[in-house]
């Protein structure tokens, strides 16, 4: 791990922060879940999105002395943990082969009883990929993430927790309305959506109307910049994401929770306080 540095942080930055929650997946190659926390705590942020990646937050590698000091951290420094987030490019709960599948449900099960541990309220799931030079047919695809769900849900259940279903360019169900067609097949609304507005833009999708059909099931939004021709989850600016569009359309749908900033950065202390910063003037007003 990199040695930690102090982060001095104005009173302006740190009211920015305030008005939304912090992804930690551009500290994932370089500092533990906790010492993220901490210094994402001291420029303004109190509400996370733990990445669960080896090195950073991973279940088989922490104790259970690990697992309490962490949720200490979390509780002693009245922060709130939102959701726990497996990077779904390493996984697929849709695999044609069975071993993929059942290693990636290993996984997932494993973060959603470390969800119930750190008191997450959800974790985030891919509904998983095709193979994008001869896919699988939808059925079958479909077939395999039904069956994630079926040994899913019941663990979540169990752990006090629920499952976020994500938005996701390159999972065979890209649309926010094959998603929802797809968990209103499945029929379970404890099932609950994720809505990552970059990669709704990505595949061209309107996030207005998206958020719109996914209002009865919504429970947190993603937020980060990106083009439409390489798909990216940059700092604000860098990118062509329409912001301004944003806060009128989740105040549309009754959206009071905190946008989660997913941002990937080399220098995520800027950045990610900077994208905040950039956001702020566009309306985006403290939740309820």
């Amino acid at each position: 791990m990199h040695r930690e540095r102090s982060v001095q942080v104005s009173k302006c930055a740190s009211s920015d922060a305030s008005l939304f929650g912090a992804n930690t997946y551009s500290y994932m190659r370089s500092h533990s879940a906790e010492a993220c926390l901490a210094r994402l705590a001291d420029q303004g942020f109190d509400e996370f999105e733990i990445m669960v990646h080896p090195g950073h937050h991973w279940p088989s590698d922490m104790s259970a002395e690990q697992r309490r000091a962490l949720r200490q951290t979390i509780e002693s420094g009245k922060l709130k943990l939102v959701s726990l987030n497996m990077p779904n490019i390493d996984i697929n709960v849709a695999a044609a082969a069975q071993g993929m599948r059942i290693y990636s449900l290993k996984l997932l099960v494993e973060t959603v009883r470390l969800a119930r541990e750190l008191g997450a309220r959800g974790v985030v799931v891919g509904p998983g990929k095709a193979n994008p030079l001869f896919p699988a047919s939808p059925d079958e695809l479909t077939k395999y993430f039904f069956e994630a769900l079926d040994l899913l849900c019941p663990v979540a259940e169990s752990a006090g927790t629920s499952l976020w279903v994500e938005n996701m360019p390159f999972a065979f169900l890209p649309g926010i309305g094959e998603l929802l067609a797809a968990l209103k097949q499945y029929g379970n609304d404890a099932v609950r959506i994720i809505y990552d507005i970059p990669n709704a833009y990505f595949i061209g999708e309107d996030f207005v109307d998206g958020l719109q059909q996914c209002r009865p099931l919504l429970e947190l939004v993603h937020l980060s910049d990106t083009g439409r021709q390489a798909y990216r989850h940059d700092p604000v600016g860098l990118g062509t994401v329409p912001f301004a569009e944003v806060p009128r359309a989740l105040e549309a749908v009754g959206y009071n929770a905190k946008p989660m900033l997913e941002i990937i950065s080399r220098d995520p202390d800027a950045d990610i306080i900077a994208s905040a910063a950039k956001l702020a003037v566009l309306g985006f007003n403290c939740p309820h």
